[in-house]
C-alpha cells in the first residue's frame, strides 16, 4: 500500500461498500471468548447497537455476521472493518491531518494497536486483558476519519470507544476528550462490564490504553526496576544473587523479566500462555524459558551462584511453582505476582491442574465453575506463599488485585487481627511514601518522528537537566535523583523501545516541566526535527484513586474518595492538555478504581511553553497536596517545598494531633459497630 493510499483509508472512514470479511488468522493472541451474559433480549440490542453506525442497505448481511461473532467470542469486533494496512506508529508527517495535534493522536492510537505492543490486536485490546482502544473496528475507523479533518478549534468526544462527534471549541482546548467505563456506581461490578460491554455501550479503557498512551513493556519496566531496587533494600546487601518470583508476561507483566535483569537480581516469571512467553522471548524480553520445574531451578541455581543477573521464564502455572519453592524448601527472597487479575473469570487468571486451552473452554462454557477453580488456585497460592513469607521472604501487591481477590476467595490472607492484608501493596510499601509523596512518577514521552536519533536526544536533554536538578536537590529526594539518572544513562543500552520511539523515568515536578521545557526548546531550534508527545501512566501522584494500589498509603479514611483523579482531568483539560481521558477501572479492576491521564504535544511554540508549565505544576502538585492533607510527611515536605518554589501556590496544610488528646477522649465514644 502506498503512503497516498494509506492516507486516503484514513481519511474514507468506513468505506461503501464494506470491505470483504477477513479469515479469522490463529497465529494472532486473541482475547479469550467472553461470558455468555446476555439474554436473548439483550442480545438482539447488541446487535442493533452495533447495526447503527451503517446504512440500512447493509443491516440483514451485517446482522447475521455479527449474531455469529457474538455468539464465538462474546463481543462484536466487527473483525470485517480491521485494516489490511500495516498497523504502526508512523512519522508525524505521514498522517493526514489539518492539525498537526491530530496527526499526533492518530500516531499514538496506530501505537497502541501495534501487534508488537498490544496483547489482543485484533480485538482492540493493549493489555491487562481487557484493556481496550475502542470496542470495535467501526469506532476505529471513524476516529481516524475525524481526526483527519479536525481543526484546532475542534475538539472530538469519546464516549468508552465510541465517537461522539467534532464539536467547536477553541485552540486552548483539549483536541479529544475521553471518557471511559463512566457509569453509575450501583452498575460497576465486574459483571455489569461484562454486560455492558457486550452491549457495545461501555469499555474498559486500563489506564493507558483507552487514553491512547502505551508505550509498550518500557512503560512498567522502569517502575518495576525501581520497585525491585526499593524491596531488596529492605532486606539489606544489594539485589546480586537474591531471586525474585512472579508471574504474568502478558501486556504490563511482560516488563518483569527485563525489569529484574537490570536491578540486577535472579528472576523468575511464571506465564501460563504459551504464546506470551514466545513472544517476550522473541523480543529479548527473558532470557531463558523453561517447561520442567527442576531443569527450571538446576539453571536458577547456577546463577544465583554466580551472582549474575538472569530472567527465566516458567512456562506453566504460578501455583505449581510456588508449591514446588515451597515443598522444596527453596530459598526465594522477593515475591510477587502481576497476573491479571483485575480480571480473573475473563482469563486474568488461570486455575491449576488445567491446560491453558482447557481453561478457556471452561471459562466460556461453564463460567461458575471456572470461577470456583480460580478461587481454589489463589488459595492454594497464598498458602504456598505464606509458607515462604515464613521463612524470610519479602512479598508485595504489584496491584493487580492479587490480595484483593485471594481475600474474596477465603484465603489465609488477612493479618492476626483480621483488619488488613497480612502483605502490604507495594504502592503502600514502596512507590508511595518514597516516591508519590514526593511528586515522583512515570513520566513519559515519544518523539513523533520516529527517528532514534530525536530520541537519543532527549534522553541526551532529560539527562542534563536532571544531573542539574540532583546538584541542588534536598536530601530527601537524593536516592530517587540517583536512580533516574542511572536509568537514563544507560536508558538506550537496554534495548526498551517496542513500537514507537519512547522513554520513560520517574520526575517530580521540577524535573518534568524543566525536561519539557528543554524539549519545546530543542524542537524551536530544529535539534529535534518532529514534535514530542508528552504523557505519564495515569498509575501516579495525582492521576489514580485507588485504595488498593495508588491511594493505599493514604490513612485519613479518603482512600476510597475519587476526587483526586476526577480533579486531575479537569484541571489539566484547561491548562493546556492536547487530550485528556478519564477511567473506571485499570490495575485493580472495574468499580475498584477512578484514574485519569493527559497528552500534550510540543511544538517548540511559546504558547507551548506557557502551557507545560501551567498543567505539569498542577497534574504533579494536585497530588501532593491531597497526600499532604492526609498527612503524609513525604508531602508534607514536598507541597511546603512547592511552595516555597511559587508564591502563587497556597495549599492548605494538615494540623497534626497529638495522640494523647485523642486518647483522653476515647472512653466518651462509643459504637454500636464491630
Amino acid at each position: 500500500m502506498t503512503l497516498e493510499e494509506f492516507q486516503n483509508e484514513l481519511r474514507l472512514g468506513i468505506p461503501d461498500p464494506l470491505p470483504e470479511p477477513q479469515p479469522y488468522d490463529p497465529t494472532v493472541n486473541h482475547a479469550p471468548k467472553r461470558k455468555d451474559i446476555l439474554t436473548p433480549a439483550e442480545k438482539k440490542l447488541a446487535i442493533r447497537n452495533a447495526l447503527r453506525y451503517f446504512p440500512a442497505k447493509h443491516h440483514k448481511m451485517l446482522a447475521k455476521e455479527f449474531a455469529d461473532e457474538l455468539q464465538k467470542y462474546g463481543r462484536i469486533y466487527m473483525y470485517r472493518l480491521r485494516p489490511t494496512y500495516k498497523m504502526y506508529a508512523r512519522p508525524i508527517d505521514e498522517y493526514p491531518a489539518k492539525c498537526r495535534q491530530a496527526a499526533a493522536i492518530m500516531l499514538m492510537i496506530q501505537n497502541n494497536l501495534d501487534p508488537a505492543v498490544a496483547q489482543h490486536p485484533h480485538e482492540l485490546i493493549t493489555y491487562g486483558g481487557n484493556g481496550a482502544v475502542f470496542q470495535n473496528w467501526a469506532q476505529y475507523r471513524l476516529v481516524m476519519k475525524y481526526l483527519s479533518e479536525m481543526t484546532d478549534e475542534q475538539t472530538l468526544v469519546m464516549y468508552s470507544g465510541h465517537p461522539m462527534g467534532l464539536y467547536p471549541s477553541h485552540k486552548e482546548a483539549p483536541r479529544v476528550v475521553v471518557t471511559n467505563g463512566m457509569m453509575i456506581p450501583n452498575y460497576s461490578k465486574p459483571d455489569d462490564w461484562e454486560r455492558y460491554n457486550a452491549l457495545g455501550v461501555t469499555q474498559y479503557g486500563q489506564m493507558t490504553a483507552g487514553s491512547y498512551m502505551y508505550i509498550g513493556p518500557q512503560g512498567i519496566v522502569h517502575g518495576t526496576t525501581i520497585t525491585v531496587l526499593n524491596a531488596a533494600r529492605k532486606l539489606g546487601g544489594g539485589t546480586a544473587g537474591k531471586l525474585f518470583i512472579t508471574a504474568g508476561l502478558g501486556g504490563m507483566s511482560g516488563a518483569q523479566p527485563k525489569a529484574g535483569d537490570i536491578a540486577g537480581v535472579v528472576s523468575i516469571t511464571a506465564e501460563i500462555n504459551p504464546a506470551a512467553t514466545q513472544k517476550r522471548f522473541e523480543q529479548g524480553w527473558v532470557d531463558e524459558v523453561h517447561a520442567n520445574l527442576d531443569e527450571l531451578f538446576a539453571a536458577v541455581n547456577k546463577s544465583i551462584e554466580k551472582k549474575e543477573a538472569r530472567s527465566y521464564a516458567y512456562q506453566g502455572n504460578v501455583v505449581d511453582l510456588w508449591e514446588y519453592c515451597a515443598e522444596k524448601g527453596i530459598k526465594v527472597d522477593l515475591g510477587s505476582d502481576q497476573t491479571s487479575l483485575h480480571n480473573p473469570w475473563a482469563g486474568g487468571y488461570y486455575p491449576v491442574g488445567i491446560s491453558f486451552e482447557d481453561a478457556k473452554v471452561m471459562m466460556a462454557e461453564q463460567p461458575e465453575l471456572f470461577k470456583e477453580k480460580v478461587q481454589e488456585s489463589l488459595r492454594r497460592h497464598v498458602a504456598a506463599v505464606n509458607k515462604l513469607t515464613a521463612k524470610g521472604m519479602y512479598f508485595f501487591d504489584y496491584g493487580n488485585a492479587f490480595l484483593l481477590e485471594s481475600s474474596r476467595a477465603g484465603a489465609d490472607i488477612w493479618n492476626a487481627d483480621h483488619t488488613a492484608f497480612r502483605y502490604p501493596s507495594y504502592v503502600q510499601d514502596i512507590m508511595g511514601p518514597m516516591c508519590f509523596d514526593y511528586g515522583f512518577g512515570p513520566f513519559r514521552w515519544v518523539c513523533t518522528s520516529g527517528k532514534p536519533e530525536d530520541l537519543d536526544k532527549s534522553d541526551h536533554i532529560a539527562m542534563s537537566v536532571l544531573e542539574e536538578i540532583a546538584s541542588h536537590s534536598p536530601a530527601e529526594i537524593q536516592q530517587q535523583m540517583r536512580d533516574n539518572i542511572q536509568w537514563i544513562r544507560g536508558a538506550k543500552e537496554k534495548h526498551l523501545v517496542v513500537g514507537s520511539q519512547a522513554r520513560i523515568l520517574y520526575a517530580d515536578c521540577e524535573g518534568r516541566t524543566k525536561i519539557a521545557a528543554a524539549f519545546n526548546e530543542a524542537i524551536r531550534k530544529g535539534e529535534i526535527s518532529a514534535p514530542i508527545v508528552l504523557g505519564r501512566d495515569h498509575h501516579d501522584v495525582s492521576g489514580t484513586d485507588s485504595p488498593f494500589r495508588e491511594t493505599s498509603n493514604i490513612y485519613d479514611g479518603s482512600n476510597r474518595t475519587a476526587d483526586m483523579a476526577v480533579q486531575n482531568v479537569i484541571g489539566d483539560s484547561f491548562r493546556g492538555a492536547t487530550w485528556v481521558s478519564i477511567h473506571n477501572g485499570g490495575g485493580v479492576g472495574w468499580g475498584e478504581v477512578m484514574n485519569g491521564g493527559f497528552g500534550m504535544v510540543l511544538d517548540g511554540s511559546e504558547a507551548c511553553g506557557r502551557r507545560l508549565r501551567l498543567m505539569l505544576h498542577w497534574d504533579v502538585n494536585n497530588g501532593i497536596s491531597r497526600r499532604s492533607w492526609a498527612r503524609n510527611e513525604g508531602a508534607m515536605f514536598a507541597i511546603k517545598r512547592a511552595m516555597d518554589i511559587c508564591p502563587e501556590l497556597k495549599v492548605t496544610m494538615p494540623n497534626l494531633v497529638d495522640e494523647s488528646v485523642l486518647d483522653e477522649v476515647a472512653s466518651l465514644l462509643t459504637t454500636t459497630v464491630k
